[in-house]
């Protein structure tokens, strides 16, 4: 890993190096400078010895004295540094020596006459200067003057001194200038060292302290501060970095706060139902597992209360959803205000409520859910100017070491609100296992899975019956209904009021509708494509839930805009329940189907007597009378007088009248003789498949 140095080590750094530069600088050039001196000094020195021995030697060389040559050689041999001196003469002969110094085969013939010869060693210095006789000739007979122009000048080589210089004191001399110059440097450094260290650690200290506070708040230390020991640039940016500090601090505590907050309500979020701060189902069948442990485990008695409201589909379709969920939390707060200490009470979705009573017996748990059911009665929801009553139908399960699963009490409580509800609404009901109207509802149930799986695989098929004019009328017209049929697994036919039922009560009605309405347009296609020359009117069941559900009536709308030719073909029969129950609903779709051509009869005609205010305001074009009182007209006077009634009335409103369930000729004979204008029946045709409608003639 590579090494960065820190700020102290770049400040030192910087106020060290100029200064070992520039003294490295200054000591290679004092070290130089002063050998340079002491060489030159020691040559000088020399050259002046050696100078003045040559002429004092001239003497002695001339008159051939050692003594004198040795006498003046021994006084400059004291000098420092001379390690020798000798006299040769002009043939190379030594004359006299002092001190070292091997003159032995030494060459005269190399050694100038003219100047002092410099010859250089490692550890010393050897020099040769000429001893020379100076010889004037003067003619004895000339005048002064002309003596002294007439007078010549000879010079005479006699020998050389020999002069052997020591270089050890110099290198010792320079050695020590050497150290000493270096130990300053040192010395110089370390000082500079020293204070440079001091001056970083002055100006370091309060950026490492700085850099650590920083470190320590961009780690989530935010309590960290700085000590603010300065006023300069440096004190500003400590006070900066310790407001900034307090204020991510303050921060950070606003913002734990909302966490915390925020963290709470998902908790509770998690666990309640966001409407009615009731638990939700998720919590509740957590606290029902644990309940159902305790009666399997410990023999302990509880019991569970499944509770939907009576008319709340009421209040929500006539004042809108924001009334529906005032009415359910005003409701939970009513609710909740009955529980016991140790009761639950939970919303599991839409108005669907459950209540735990734990540690509590059946009959106890009566009690207390009757209490809820008077409290809900005896409310009265006001929004705007309407005030509205609404009732509470509850079904009840015992928990007891012989319960089952959790899920499993959750569905039997359910199918006893569903049963309580079914017997009338507002009242109580409590599961038993043998119960009938328990077992219609599981049967019930388990046709719902049926459909759901017939229409997934496809195995739902029509059959056609004819509904025949009683006088004979027109042969080229047709008129039949279709008739809707579910293939169970071996293929064999189940009849509708097996499974219809069911459908309408779990409002599965539009799904079946609209397979039925794409298979009879695909029919009516194929039928008018065949060779079959008669006109053919098809009449199709209508549920009460389809003709409500808008977004079947656009469909079938839809169907007959892209293919406006099959209107005509089209009779819709609608119960006299559905027409009743939504009367402005059902006009204004016969209302736009007729802009089709479609027609229209209202099915099982007289089920309802009070039906007669309402068939003056029905745009029908066939009345068909309801086949519980056809069926025994041959024997019973009643119902003879009840079909010549409604054939009657609807004869006067312009209706032609369909008698169904006509099984027998004597029922057809007296339905002629009464004047119905059609009949239907197994008596006058049995259902065929659908194959053999279109065959040619």
């Amino acid at each position: 890993m590579r090494y960065v140095p820190g700020i102290r080590g770049r400040v030192i750094g910087l106020a060290v190096v100029p200064v070992i530069i520039v003294g490295v600088l200054l000591f290679v050039q004092l070290i130089a400078s002063k050998i340079d001196d002491l060489d030159e000094s020691l040559r000088t020195r020399a050259v002046a010895i050696a100078r003045q021995l040559a002429p004092a030697s001239e003497y002695g060389v001339a008159s051939g004295n050692a003594d004198v040559l040795r006498t003046l050689l021994e006084k400059a041999a004291i000098e420092p540094d001379i390690r020798g001196v000798v006299v040769l003469s002009d043939d190379g002969h030594l004359l006299a020596q002092a001190g070292l110094g091997n003159w032995n085969g030494l060459s005269h013939a190399g050694l100038p006459t003219d100047r002092i010869l410099q010859m250089e060693y490692r550890d010393h210095l050897v020099y040769y200067a000429p001893i020379t006789r100076t010889e004037v000739a003067v003619e004895d007979y000339a005048s002064l003057d002309e003596d002294a122009a007439r007078a010549s000048q000879t010079e005479r080589l006699l020998g050389w001194v020999g002069l052997d210089v020591s270089r050890s004191a110099t290198l010792r001399s320079q050695r020590e200038a050497i150290q000493r110059s270096l130990a300053i440097l040192l010395a110089g450094l370390a000082v500079s060292l020293f204070l440079a260290w001091r001056i970083g650690r002055q100006i370091t200290r309060p950026i490492l302290a700085l850099t650590h506070a920083v470190s320590r708040i961009g780690e989530g230390h935010l309590d960290q501060r700085v000590e603010a020991d300065s006023n300069a640039e440096l004190g500003m940016l400590q006070r900066g970095v310790n407001h900034m500090a307090a204020h991510l601090e303050a921060m950070q505590g606003e913002m734990q706060e909302k966490i915390d907050r925020a963290t709470a309500r998902l908790v509770f979020q998690a666990s309640h139902d966001a409407l009615t701060g009731l638990i939700n189902r998720r919590e509740f069948e957590l606290r029902l597992e644990r309940a159902l442990q305790t009666a399997l485990q410990q023999g302990r008695e509880h019991a569970l209360c499944y509770m939907d409201l009576d008319q709340f589909k009421v209040i929500n379709d006539s004042c809108g959803h924001a009334a529906g969920d005032e009415l359910l939390r005003q409701l939970a707060l009513l609710l909740k205000g009955n529980l016991r200490e140790r009761d639950t009470l939970a919303r599991l979705g839409g108005d669907e409520f459950a209540l735990l009573l734990e540690n509590c017996g059946i009959q106890d748990a009566l009690e207390v859910a009757d209490t809820f059911r008077n409290e809900v009665q005896r409310f009265r929801f006001k929004w705007g100017d309407r005030v509205f009553s609404v009732g509470m139908s509850v079904g009840m399960v015992a928990i007891d070491c012989d319960s089952g699963t959790a899920a499993s009490l959750l569905t039997a409580a359910d199918a006893a609100c569903y049963v309580a509800k079914d017997r009338g609404r507002n009242q109580i009901h409590l599961y038993e296992k043998r119960d009938s109207d328990l077992v219609r509802h599981r049967g019930e149930m388990q046709w719902v899975t049926r459909i759901h799986r017939a229409l997934e695989e496809k195995r739902l098929r029509l059959s056609w019956q004819e509904i025949r004019r009683t006088d004979g009328g027109d042969k080229n017209t047709r008129h039949v209904e279709l008739l809707l049929r579910m293939l169970d697994d071996d293929g064999g036919e189940i009849m509708p009021m097996a499974f219809i039922p069911a459908a309408e009560r779990y409002f599965i009605m539009p799904a079946l509708d609209t397979w039925v309405i794409g298979e009879t347009l695909h029919v009516c296609r194929r039928y008018l494509q065949s060779e079959c020359e008669a006109h053919c009117l098809f009449a199709i069941n209508l549920s009460g839930a389809s003709l409500k559900d808008p977004e079947f009536r656009r469909m079938l709308l839809g169907h007959l805009e892209g293919a406006p030719e099959l209107g005509p073909h089209l009779c819709f029969e609608i119960t006299e329940t559905a027409a009743i129950g939504n009367l402005s609903v059902v006009n204004g779709f016969i209302e736009a189907m007729r802009g089709f051509g479609c027609s229209f009869a209202l099915d099982d005609f007289g089920s309802g007597l009070s039906s007669f205010t309402y068939l003056k305001n029905l745009k029908v074009d066939y009345l068909k009378i309801d086949g519980a009182f056809v069926r025994d007209i041959a024997t019973n006077p009643i119902d003879r007088s009840m079909v010549e009634a409604i054939h009657r009335i609807g004869h006067q409103m312009g209706l032609r009248t369909v008698a169904e369930y006509v099984e027998s000729a004597q029922t057809l004979a007296l339905l002629r003789e009464i004047g119905v204008d059609y009949v239907q029946g197994s008596g006058v045709h049995r259902p065929e498949p659908l194959e053999t409608l279109c065959r040619p003639k």
